[in-house]
C-alpha cells in the first residue's frame, strides 16, 4: 500500500549542550519520508519548498520511493526555516527563529496518482492545511494518522477539532494530551480524546517511551537508553514515519499490529537522536535497524511462563 505524507521540507539550525548543527535539512516530512521508506515502497509527498532547497536531498528521497509530484517548488522564494536551542535535559527547548517563508501561503495539492492511497499521515502543520488534504481525497482512506502540537491548540483549536473528527490515529506528547483533554491523568486524557474522533491515540513521552490507547486497551513501549543523545529534533516525526510506514507496508491497522508499528517507530527514532538532523537516518542500514528492533524486543522480554 502507498502512503501520503504531508508536512514541512525545510531547513533547521539546532544548538544542543553537545554541539551546533549549523543550517541543515529538516522538516517533518523529511524525517517521515526517510523513516517510512524502510518499510513502504511508495510514498507521495505533499509539501512546498523554495528554490534554495538542495536537489541532492530530493534525489535521496526519490531513491527511497518518495514521489515528488505533490511537492511545490516556488522559484525566487525561500524554504521554511526553524532555529532552536535545547536545554541540558534535551526534553525542553527554546525557539530562536521561525521563518515561514513559502509555508505562509501553502495551498496543498494532492496529485492524482496519490488520491487512491489508503494510508495518510498528516504531519504537524496548520489544521486548515490538513483539512484541505482530506477534502481532496475522493474516498475516505483506510487509515488517517494526525500529528499536531500545542501551538495549534493555542491558536487554531476549532480547526484542529474539525480535523480530529476525521482521523483514526492521533500522535501527541504527554503535555499536549493534557492540554487538549484538560485531564492530568493520561488514561483519562486518552478517554476524552477518543470522544473527539480518533479511535487510537499515541502519547509520546520522549526518553520515557510511548503509550498506545485504543478501545480500553493499552500498550507501553519503552525508549531505548542511548549512550549518546546529540539532537532529538525530528525524533517524533521519525517515530510517526516508522509507525505509518510499517502499517502501510503490512496493510494491517489492527491494534496488535499497531503494537509492532510503535516498536518500529521507536527503534527508528532512537537513531535520529544519535546525530544532528537527518544525518543518522540517511546512513542507516537495514541490518542496523533489525539489530535495534531486537534490542527493543529484549528490553521488554521478561520470560513469562
Amino acid at each position: 500500500m502507498s502512503l501520503i505524507i504531508v508536512g514541512t521540507v525545510a531547513f533547521d539550525d539546532v544548538e544542543t549542550p553537545f554541539g551546533k548543527s549549523g543550517r541543515m535539512v529538516g522538516g517533518a516530512a523529511s524525517y517521515i519520508g526517510l523513516s517510512a521508506g524502510h518499510f513502504v515502497k511508495e510514498q507521495h509527498l505533499v509539501s512546498v519548498i523554495g528554490d534554495d532547497f538542495p536537489q541532492e536531498f530530493l534525489d535521496e528521497l526519490q531513491a527511497r520511493g518518495v514521489r515528488l509530484d505533490g511537492l511545490e517548488v516556488r522559484q525566487g522564494e525561500k524554504s521554511f526555516y526553524w532555529s532552536g536551542k535545547y536545554h541540558f535535559d534535551m526534553n525542553s527547548r527554546d525557539t530562536l527563529a521561525t521563518d515561514l517563508n513559502v509555508l505562509a501561503t501553502f495551498d496543498p495539492k494532492v496529485p492524482e496518482a496519490a488520491k487512491g492511497a489508503q494510508y495518510v499521515l498528516l504531519g504537524n502543520l496548520d489544521p486548515k492545511v490538513q483539512l484541505a488534504v482530506l477534502d481532496q481525497m475522493p474516498e475516505r482512506p483506510k487509515l488517517v494518522i494526525l500529528d499536531t502540537m500545542n501551538f495549534w491548540m493555542d491558536i487554531a483549536l476549532d480547526a484542529l477539532k474539525e480535523v480530529l473528527k476525521r482521523v483514526d490515529v492521533l500522535t501527541i506528547n504527554d503535555e499536549e494530551a493534557r492540554q487538549l483533554s484538560g485531564e492530568h491523568s493520561l488514561v483519562k486524557a486518552a478517554n476524552k480524546i477518543h470522544t473527539m474522533g480518533p479511535k487510537t491515540l499515541i502519547i509520546k513521552k520522549g526518553e520515557h517511551g510511548a503509550l498506545l490507547f485504543e478501545g480500553g486497551r493499552m500498550f507501553y513501549a519503552p525508549a531505548l537508553p542511548l549512550e549518546d543523545v546529540l539532537d532529538p529534533t525530528g525524533a517524533g516525526d521519525t517515530f510517526a514515519g516508522g509507525f505509518a510506514g510499517y502499517l502501510a507496508a503490512t496493510d494491517d491497522p489492527t491494534f496488535d499490529n499497531m503494537k509492532r508499528a510503535v516498536i518500529m517507530g521507536s527503534a527508528l527514532a532512537s537513531f535520529t537522536c544519535e546525530a544532528f538532523g537527518t544525518e543518522r537516518l540517511m546512513a542507516l542500514k537495514a541490518e542496523e535497524l533489525e539489530g535495534r528492533i531486537a534490542e527493543f524486543a529484549e528490553l521488554v522480554n521478561f520470560g513469562q511462563a
